[in-house]
């Protein structure tokens, strides 16, 4: 008797497909044919395509967490250590960010990581709602961030995608724009680098405009 087909494997089948079809790739004919059965027999743990995200999204989350350590003391520290981790999380799957941002989570795990991290906040003094918007800005950042990483770089520990060749982008931008021409560097290569500076920046933002007075 074959196995009873459950919505861990699904979405299992569907994490470890994700590198090699990318998110446009990734469709339930396709995880269908990877585990053996007819396309129907995916409806009846996911009603269509999103469902699947938000469950392979929350998947994602559950995994990061389970791999996590102990969040740090202090908000900066709390904070940076949460957005390395998002991040070197997201690099693990082809199109990481694509399929994380724009998700709606299917359950409450993730609450109780949120819920350490506006601690640090609020034990360093910040209002509850200064420490949600310092929250949701590094979360953005670092989900743009990884986004823009991706393209550049598809597969995880791939090489550049053709169209960053800064060569070939500075040939066709042309010596009459040099300092546009020249960015290619800065914008598509050192992405560690210009994470962290960028994650420095935002730190010292959120000390500057939302961090307790006095």
């Amino acid at each position: 008797m074959a196995q009873k087909l459950d919505r861990a494997q699904v979405v299992d089948t569907a994490l470890r497909l994700l590198n090699e079809t990318g998110l446009e790739g990734l469709t339930l004919r396709r995880i269908a044919t990877e585990l053996d059965v007819k396309a129907p027999a995916l409806y009846w743990h996911f009603a269509n395509k999103q469902a699947l995200l938000d469950e392979m999204a929350t998947e994602m989350l559950r995994r990061m967490s389970a791999g996590a350590g102990a969040v740090p003391a202090g908000w900066r520290d709390a904070l940076t250590t949460a957005c390395r981790t998002l991040r070197r999380s997201l690099l693990g799957y082809r199109d990481g960010a694509k399929v994380f941002s724009g998700t709606t989570l299917t359950d409450t795990g993730h609450s109780e990581a949120q819920n350490v991290l506006l601690g640090a906040f609020a034990a360093d003094g910040f209002e509850p709602d200064d420490a949600v918007q310092a929250f949701f800005t590094a979360y953005a950042y670092t989900i743009g961030f990884v986004i823009e990483e991706q393209a550049v770089r598809p597969l995880p520990g791939g090489p550049p995608a053709p169209a960053y060749d800064l060569a070939a982008r500075a040939e066709r931008i042309g010596p009459d724009r040099p300092l546009a021409a020249a960015a290619g560097s800065g914008l598509f290569t050192d992405q560690e680098r210009r994470f962290e500076q960028g994650l420095a920046i935002l730190v010292a933002g959120v000390a500057a405009l939302l961090g307790p007075v006095g």
